[in-house]
């Protein structure tokens, strides 16, 4: 065996997860694969006890768990649901992850004929990049917080219209949101390769790539605390991030471009429809690895 060079850099290793589903809860509680980080959506968790709680205790026992959420509504302007951020705390308090975020985004708000009762549109809507919604939004993520007595990690989201009324770019939203909160930012490589595609289709004349590389390029490294891949699928009129195909080249080039702006981030691997065999995801995690030592390899001086 060769001794390492003392004068040599230490490459930097970048942790990979996978999203771990139903289909797979059993399989890779059996395996126990080498993987440095397992993430699961936290609503599916919230009854207390039961069968899914306790799946999730046993994942925990053999990997570090991040807690990814779909239902807190950040960017509602009627605030933050306190049923459901109480069965957040709860489970955080249990399960202990490494990490618990959400989307920019709003799903909640008051009906028209019925203003003190609010409804639930159960998807992911985009918040307007104007002051007003950032002003809401960082009230919401400091409450979530406050009661969760740690930062939470804020994703970006692909998003097939944008709003008019738009005040901010989206880089910009997003590092003012965590400069006054304190929050940690979840950057989705194939969200921002999503929404550039889909700009272009309504009529964008920016290259794709280079739009999604200036974004990247705008966001504050020291924020950003985990990085998404996944697949999308193209329907002709529109580019949906369905989560149910392996990651395209064009995601792969932007990953490593995002490594080499923010290090050796956290990095995983989600596939939410049409879930392919456990050995699948577990090959997209190897090849995040491949991809991220060769973007973290140290430069020769």
């Amino acid at each position: 065996m060769t001794a390492a060079d003392p004068t040599k850099p230490t490459p930097e290793v970048a942790p990979v997860g996978i999203g771990w589903r139903h289909p797979h809860h059993a399989e890779l509680l059996q395996r126990q694969p080498a993987l440095d980080f397992i993430e699961v959506h936290s609503e599916n968790f919230f009854a207390p006890g039961g069968a899914a709680r306790a799946v999730l205790r046993q994942g925990r026992e053999h990997y570090p768990v991040s807690l990814h959420g779909v239902g807190l509504s950040l960017g509602s302007a009627c605030g933050i649901d306190e049923a459901h951020l109480d069965r957040l705390a709860a489970l955080v308090a249990e399960i202990e992850p490494v990490r618990v975020s959400d989307h920019a985004c709003f799903a909640r708000g008051p009906l028209s004929h019925q203003p003190a009762h609010t409804v639930h549109a159960s998807d992911l809507l985009p918040t307007p990049f104007t002051r007003a919604a950032l002003d809401a939004m960082c009230a919401n993520v400091q409450r979530v917080q406050d009661r969760l007595r740690r930062p939470i990690a804020v994703e970006n989201l692909s998003a097939c219209v944008r709003w008019q009324a738009n005040e901010l770019g989206e880089p910009e939203f997003l590092n003012t949101l965590a400069q006054r909160t304190g929050c940690h930012l979840l950057v989705d490589v194939n969200n921002i390769y999503v929404n550039a595609l889909n700009d272009r289709l309504q009529g964008s004349l920016q290259d794709p790539m280079d739009a999604c590389r200036r974004w990247l390029d705008a966001i504050h490294p020291q924020t950003v605390t985990e990085l998404h891949l996944a697949g999308h699928v193209d329907c002709g009129d529109i580019v949906i991030d369905d989560h149910g195909s392996r990651v395209v080249p064009q995601v792969w080039t932007l990953y490593r471009h995002a490594l080499a702006r923010f290090g050796a981030v956290p990095t995983l691997i989600e596939w939410d429809t049409d879930v392919p065999d456990l050995q699948v995801l577990l090959d997209e995690a190897a090849t995040a690895r491949e991809h991220a030592s060769r973007a973290l390899e140290p430069v020769a001086a």
